[in-house]
C-alpha cells in the first residue's frame, strides 16, 4: 500500500513543476558546502488523534517517499526522518529550523542537524539537511475517528550540507 501512495503521489506532483524559492533566514546555512541536492517525491502521513486537552486532531505520523536525482529513484525518505541510499549509505535528522512554505498547503521548509550516520559512502560527510522547494503535504480538514489517518501528496528538495574530503 505505502508504495502505492507513493506512486500516486509522484504522478499529481509531477504534473505542477514547483518554482524557484529563497531560502528564509531560519533554514538557510550560507557557510556550509552542498554535498547533495535530491528530490523527495511521496506522502507525508497523519494521524487523527487527541490533543493536550482531548480535541482530536491531525498529528504528524510520517513521511513516505522516494529520492531522486534528475529523475532516478536513488534512495527512500521514511520515519526517523531517516533518508537512505540504494548503496545504504543513511542519516537520520533532527529539526533545527523551521519556515513556512509557500501556501498554506505547502510543508514547512526545514533545517536538521544530522544526529547519526549508517552504512558508508554519499552520506558519509553530510552534517546538515534543508527541505526546501516544498509543494503539498499539509494536514487539512477535521479529524472524527482517533486513529485514522490522511495521507497527502508533498515534494520536496533536500539539500544534504557539510564538508567536502
Amino acid at each position: 500500500m505505502r508504495y502505492g501512495i507513493v506512486l500516486a503521489a509522484a504522478v499529481a506532483l509531477l504534473a505542477h513543476p514547483v518554482s524557484a524559492q529563497t531560502v528564509p533566514d531560519a533554514v538557510a546555512e550560507p557557510s556550509a558546502t552542498v554535498l547533495h541536492t535530491l528530490r523527495g517525491i511521496g506522502a507525508q502521513i497523519y494521524e487523527c488523534k487527541p490533543d493536550a486537552l482531548g480535541k482530536l486532531t491531525w498529528v504528524f505520523r510520517e513521511p513516505i517517499a522516494v529520492l531522486t536525482d534528475q529523475g532516478t529513484t536513488v534512495g527512500r525518505h521514511y520515519a526517523g526522518p531517516t533518508w537512505e541510499l540504494a548503496s545504504g549509505s543513511a542519516v537520520v535528522g533532527v529539526v533545527a529550523g523551521s519556515a513556512p512554505g509557500v501556501t498554506p498547503a505547502d510543508i514547512p521548509l526545514l533545517k536538521l542537524i544530522v544526529i547519526s550516520h549508517r552504512g558508508s559512502g554519499a552520506f558519509d560527510r553530510v552534517t546538515e539537511i534543508q527541505r526546501l522547494r516544498t509543494e503539498g503535504g499539509m494536514a487539512r480538514g477535521t479529524c472524527d475517528k482517533p486513529g485514522a489517518l490522511q495521507s497527502l501528496p508533498y515534494a520536496a528538495d533536500y539539500v544534504f550540507l557539510g564538508a567536502r574530503s
